[in-house]
């Protein structure tokens, strides 16, 4: 677990004496896209937290370029590593374009119409550059999660050497969840793009189908542990995905894809669970 990379080794977090995570491993490498999944309660969002130090884990080391996460401070840390929390509570009545530039704050500050040019562009990967003069409260729920999508990617843009930076991550808490289908596909695509710039990318979901298409790599959680990990078209199988959720599933194979449409088939009342 040295050099480049975020990794988190046996990490075990409780909550008043509950479990939340125990012995979890992941390793988020540059220029990956990784998806974390599992039922709801299993830690996804915990382990997203831990692993951006918002949280300290309770047992097991987490390392940042091969540094422990405790040895960064706040600004090194800003510079490294973006958070898209699940919500948000910013209420003010900033333009978007001063939302997104909030992203920069922590950053080695370019002149001003080299910052501008990085949040236009920000703006315009998320989808949302025709909004940049809007107020943010008049938006809607899915063109917020956008915005903030953008903002996450301006606070770790990539610099002009990119040989002389360090390795920077991208950490998204279900960026998906408000979104339309479209935007879903745009959302994960453009992240898909920006780890191609050598950007770890760490996406919570709940959907397989985006993972299958859009992920290198994926972890399974159950119940605060994981339940398999690996290359995603490898590990989210009909058995592992019917373990982990608890449905019958069927892979189905679509001329022209690259990847399986997972259709998952609700058990009857009273049939059994495994």
């Amino acid at each position: 677990m040295n050099g480049a990379g975020l990794a988190a080794q046996d990490v075990g977090y409780a909550v008043e004496g509950r479990s939340l995570l125990a012995g979890v491993s992941l390793e988020l490498r540059p220029g990956e896209v990784h998806a974390v999944l599992g039922r709801n309660g299993a830690g996804k969002s915990t382990l997203l937290r831990i692993l951006a130090g918002e949280l300290r884990a309770g047992s097991g080391t987490v390392r940042l370029n091969g540094r422990e996460l405790a040895g960064w401070n706040a600004q090194q840390l800003a510079r490294q590593r973006a958070v898209m929390p699940q919500s948000e509570s910013l209420r003010f009545g900033f333009t978007v374009e001063q939302v997104v530039a909030l992203g920069r704050f922590a950053s080695l500050r370019q002149r001003p119409e080299e910052e501008r040019r990085i949040v236009r562009q920000a703006l315009e990967l998320a989808g949302v550059g025709h909004l940049y003069d809007r107020k943010y409260p008049s938006l809607s729920g899915g063109e917020r999660a956008r915005v903030h999508f953008a903002r996450a990617m301006a606070q770790i843009w990539p610099p002009e050497d990119l040989q002389a930076a360090p390795a920077r991550y991208l950490l998204l808490d279900e960026p998906t969840a408000s979104l339309d289908l479209a935007h879903q596909h745009d959302c994960l695509l453009q992240a898909r793009c920006f780890a191609a710039s050598g950007v770890g990318v760490l996406i919570v979901l709940h959907d397989p189908n985006l993972a299958l298409r859009y992920a290198d790599q994926a972890t399974l959680l159950a119940g605060g542990r994981v339940a398999g990990q690996g290359p995603t078209r490898r590990l989210l199988d009909k058995a592992m995905l019917e373990q982990v959720y608890g449905l019958n599933v069927d892979l189905i194979e679509v001329p022209g894809e690259d990847a399986p449409v997972v259709v998952a088939h609700a058990r009857r009342a009273g049939q059994a669970s495994g």
